[in-house]
């Protein structure tokens, strides 16, 4: 049976071939990594037996883009691919500071967040740190990656870490892990462990409530791991790294959204060497809407009044099926 080559580190791939000089690993990496070959025939400095040796033992792991919809609006573009036995999506998006790609980490999601579309066909498998690039080098060239798609990326906790290890690779993409977001909805043993790689990524939690009683009834995750253990992990993890936090807060209306809400968020979270990313959701169920503009600007004016960063995310490809699982959903249905 052949083996993924995306996922081996220019090491690995040296101790695979002992007998090569050491410098045919990197060359094959870079072919891999920063020119996207697509077959081994490509590598035209390699010779001939050891492409044909890497044909015979190897696979290079490609995500067949099966629906590409692009927004009228913004020039976002939603990619739904198929990956083996599994269909992942991913977002293009652009801003003027450069290209950003949103990628899935699981093929569906066990998390059960009511509000994202990624849990609504349930978890079929992790995608290999190989699947991750395969996305990336889809919407290529970008400046910034963002693991928010489908999944939870912590679950899938020993590939995410691999596949910033190879992205960020010298002789690679070489994509800073300043560029570099993992968003989770609050998995408090994997961010402790996350702390202790002391990468230079920024870590993204999924907060979207200032209250257990509230965050309970949308994220069964904060049933298992309630906010008096995922606040004082994110205060750890910032000793730790000195990395600033982001907190993801979706504003949904009626729900969340109220200045009592924002006035406990800034009591939450105070302190805490981070900023504030709220997110106007897309809508994916009758049951929640987005909050009004002028509700959001409201919600962020209370915590800039309490010298809390905050920014409001841009709403992106409402019209291409753009939320996390949308287009895989109805894909699987």
């Amino acid at each position: 049976m052949k083996t993924e080559i995306l996922s081996l580190l220019p090491h690995e791939i040296a101790g695979i071939f002992p007998n090569e000089p050491k410098y045919r690993a990197a060359q094959i990496f870079e072919w891999l990594h920063k020119k996207n070959a697509a077959s081994f025939d490509r590598m035209l400095n390699l010779p001939k037996p050891l492409r044909d040796e890497l044909e015979e033992k190897f696979f290079i792991t490609k995500a067949d883009v099966i629906e590409k919809q692009i927004s009228q609006k913004d020039e976002t573009i939603k990619f739904l691919t198929r990956l083996g036995d599994a269909y992942a999506e991913s977002v293009l998006m652009r801003y003027k500071h450069g290209n950003s790609v949103c990628i899935s980490t699981q093929a569906g999601c066990k998390m059960g967040c009511k509000f994202c579309a990624s849990t609504a066909n349930g978890f079929h498998r992790n995608l290999s740190a190989a699947e991750f690039c395969a996305q990336v080098y889809n919407a290529a060239p970008v400046k910034n990656i963002v693991l928010m798609g489908c999944g939870e990326p912590l679950d899938n906790f020993s590939e995410t870490t691999r596949f910033i290890e190879l992205i960020s690779h010298e002789k690679g993409a070489n994509i800073s892990g300043r560029n570099i977001t993992v968003s989770t909805c609050g998995l408090v043993p994997q961010i402790y462990e996350l702390a202790q790689k002391n990468l230079q990524i920024t870590l993204a939690i999924s907060l979207h409530a200032p209250s257990d009683e509230l965050r309970e009834t949308f994220m069964p995750i904060a049933k298992k791991y309630p906010l008096d253990e995922l606040i004082p992990v994110c205060r750890n993890y910032v000793e730790k790294t000195r990395r600033r936090l982001t907190f993801e807060y979706a504003l949904v209306k009626n729900i969340n959204d109220s200045p009592a809400h924002a006035k406990a968020l800034c009591t939450l979270i105070k302190g805490i060497l981070c900023h504030v990313n709220l997110i106007p959701i897309n809508k994916t169920s009758a049951d929640y809407s987005p909050a009004p503009p002028h509700v959001v600007e409201n919600f962020a004016n209370i915590l800039r009044e309490n010298k809390i960063p905050v920014t409001v995310r841009r709403s992106l490809g409402g019209e291409i099926n753009a939320a996390c699982g949308q287009l895989r959903s109805k894909v699987l249905i």
